[in-house]
């Protein structure tokens, strides 16, 4: 039993990762989860939710049972290397959805099942390769953003207090504290109201120009650019994790096609070894006929011929 029980769930992984990898079944979970938004999104009516209630409810467990069959299957396609399983991240975010929608404590909480039900959208991201590299690399450019951050909440802090000093008495509405005046400014990063700031400056002095110029120079143009540099550094890192994760899986294929035509060989060596056993038994059984022993009454029989008989013919 022992030595079935590697074979059996080599099996079962080869079998149930032919279904899994193949275009119908991500088809199927990819209509699956749309459904899944439309149901989300029409119990958002009171009119509908009030009218349809039972059939809504049955949606939503016919729903869970098909996104458990799926979670099933994948952990059936790595039965032969259970860790691969845990290893990829959508399958983690995949069975802690899924498995969190059968605890008690979410089936008995509306909101935390709304939100149960919300996060089985954003699985749609694992069957578009794009939104797939762009999440990644969001991920990716978080420490990037963060030092981003830093800087900006620098920025913002430097220039509010200059603006505070310099216009708190003209300008109390914008720059009356730190906190009026760095909102005040982080607006203007997105260049919104900068013509009324410009103008409210100038009012009381032309130098505020210099102020204006220098803040918008570093903050609309120099940090955006940066925070856009560590995105798109950041997806062409995304990209090439993706392919090295292609190329890795094919060596894992070609492992999987030389394990299937080895067993396929074992399993034709096996009928072929039964078939020679079959063929020599019914040789046991069914030996070839011996010739007929002729019978000495039967005049037609040839006789053999006797000695000298010829030589006393021939002479």
């Amino acid at each position: 039993m022992s030595e079935r029980s590697p074979a059996l769930r080599r099996a079962v992984a080869v079998r149930t990762r032919r279904i899994t990898e193949s275009a119908p079944f991500t088809a199927a979970v990819f209509g699956l989860i749309l459904g899944n938004a439309v149901l989300l999104g029409a119990e958002t009516y009171t009119g509908a939710v009030d009218q349809w209630h039972d059939l809504l409810k049955t949606a939503e467990h016919v729903f869970l049972a098909a996104f458990t069959t799926e979670i099933l299957l994948r952990a059936a396609a790595c039965a032969d290397r259970p860790k691969e399983f845990f290893r990829d991240p959508w399958n983690v975010f995949d069975l802690a959805v899924v498995g969190l929608a059968f605890m008690p404590f979410a089936r008995e909480n509306a909101t935390v099942l709304r939100l149960l039900r919300l996060a089985r959208v954003v699985r749609a991201a694992r069957f578009l390769p794009q939104l797939r590299i762009v999440i990644v690399a969001v991920g990716k450019s978080l420490p990037g953003t963060v030092s981003f951050v830093l800087v900006g909440a620098l920025l913002l802090y430097v220039y509010a207090m200059t603006g505070w000093v310099f216009f708190a008495a003209e300008d109390p509405e914008h720059y009356g504290s730190l906190g009026r005046a760095a909102l005040t400014l982080f607006l203007l990063i997105t260049l919104d109201g900068l013509g009324d700031a410009v103008r409210a400056g100038l009012a009381i002095s032309r130098w505020t120009i210099v102020y204006f110029a220098s803040f918008v120079l570093l903050g609309s143009f120099l940090l955006v650019n940066l925070l856009i540099g560590v995105v798109i550094n950041s997806l062409q890192e995304a990209r090439e994790m993706e392919m090295e994760a292609e190329t890795a899986a094919e060596p894992r294929r070609r492992h999987e096609l030389r394990a299937q035509l080895a067993a396929a060989r074992q399993a034709l060596d096996t009928i072929e070894a039964e078939l020679a056993h079959t063929e020599a038994g019914e040789d046991r059984r069914n030996p070839p006929p011996r010739p007929p022993t002729p019978d000495p009454t039967d005049t037609e029989a040839p006789r053999p011929e006797e000695p000298g008989r010829g030589a006393w013919l021939s002479g």
